[in-house]
């Protein structure tokens, strides 16, 4: 009889184990399903602003101690990552180009640009208008004031290497690209230039994004198009298409002085162009009106994207307009829409 009851008491403290083991396991897979619950993947905001010329009167008006980027100080000021293509040398030397505009801006400008934003692309055909010896200025200009540039460097390695950001544990490359004349502004192995817009290298720079600089998301933004053309050309689509193949995450797109079409390519955003943001030399009323581009980004791609309308006036400085509508998309919808700032 003894031996029987020890017998039952040892099987009803096994039982009584593993019923104690379930319950422990149940709790931390309910924890577990409300943390995941309670904490999504990590989002980054990414904001672009498209050209940007500092010279002129937006120079001028930094001189005197003013701000052309003050109507979008706080937009900015709300994103984690903020670029914006500087469509100008920053320089006091070299000797201007045979070309009919000609953009240089005084170093003054690169304080009251990095009080907005984190990097500048320069991948464009005006950052080389003063000639080699004035673009290796700039680099060094930026560089010692510790504001990031991409798709330019001092020969054409550095030219094609992404500027990586680290923002909620995402790694995010950006790459830029010229492809519209004059060719002469390329980077070479022992010159200082621009990346010029090569499929081959392209395809190449985004897969060693992901796998020597492991990028969690990849976003190439391009100069390329013509000028006042409201769609993005048969170029445009064809090279976007291809960089998403290859891996990128969503395609930003600037120069036609317009904006132009938005597309989704295997469910990635492609903004052929936001259009101008600082811009003086305008000769329609549609080189006036442009976009502030955000995107939020996680670890599966681009979530959603957003804009806002830049109004620019005829000095070539941008006012936000909140009302006006404007591209709006998110993950899993089949059409961009429309959305108001406010």
């Amino acid at each position: 009889m003894s031996g029987t009851h020890a017998m039952r008491s040892a099987g009803q403290r096994m039982l009584a184990a593993a019923l104690c083991v379930f319950c422990l396991c149940a709790t931390s897979l309910a924890a577990g399903d409300q943390r995941n619950k309670s904490t999504p993947s990590p989002r980054v905001s990414l904001v672009f602003a498209g050209d940007s010329v500092l010279d002129a009167d937006a120079g001028e008006l930094i001189a005197q101690g003013g701000d052309p980027f003050a109507s979008f100080a706080s937009y900015f000021a709300d994103a984690d990552i903020r670029i914006t293509n500087l469509e100008c040398v920053v320089a006091t030397q070299g000797s201007a180009g045979d070309k009919m505009f000609t953009f240089r801006a005084h170093p003054r400008v690169i304080p009251v640009v990095q009080r907005h934003f984190d990097a500048v692309t320069l991948a464009n055909n005006h950052s080389g208008d003063f000639g080699p010896e004035a673009f290796a200025e700039m680099l060094d200009l930026l560089h010692k004031a510790g504001l990031a540039q991409v798709g330019g460097g001092m020969n054409l390695r550095q030219a094609h290497t992404p500027l990586i950001f680290e923002r909620k544990g995402l790694r995010i490359a950006v790459l830029s690209y010229n492809e519209f004349q004059p060719r002469s502004f390329e980077a070479d192995y022992h010159l200082p230039g621009v990346a010029w817009s090569e499929d081959e290298r392209v395809v190449a720079d985004i897969r060693a994004a992901r796998r020597v600089h492991r990028a969690d998301l990849v976003i190439p933004i391009m100069h390329w198009g013509w000028e006042n053309e409201p769609v993005a050309n048969a170029r445009q689509r064809q090279l976007a298409r291809h960089m998403i193949r290859a891996g990128a995450d969503a395609v930003i797109g600037g120069h036609p002085h317009v904006t132009q079409d938005i597309a989704h390519y295997r469910g990635k955003p492609i903004v052929y162009s936001v259009g101008n943001f600082i811009m003086k030399e305008t000769d329609n009323a549609n080189q006036r009106l442009g976009w502030v581009l955000r995107l939020e980004l996680d670890r599966r791609g681009i979530a959603a994207l957003s804009t806002r309308v830049v109004r620019i006036d005829m000095a070539g400085i941008p006012r936000m307009d909140g009302d006006a509508p404007s591209p709006c998309w998110r993950r899993g919808d089949t059409a961009v829409g429309s959305c108001t700032g406010r």
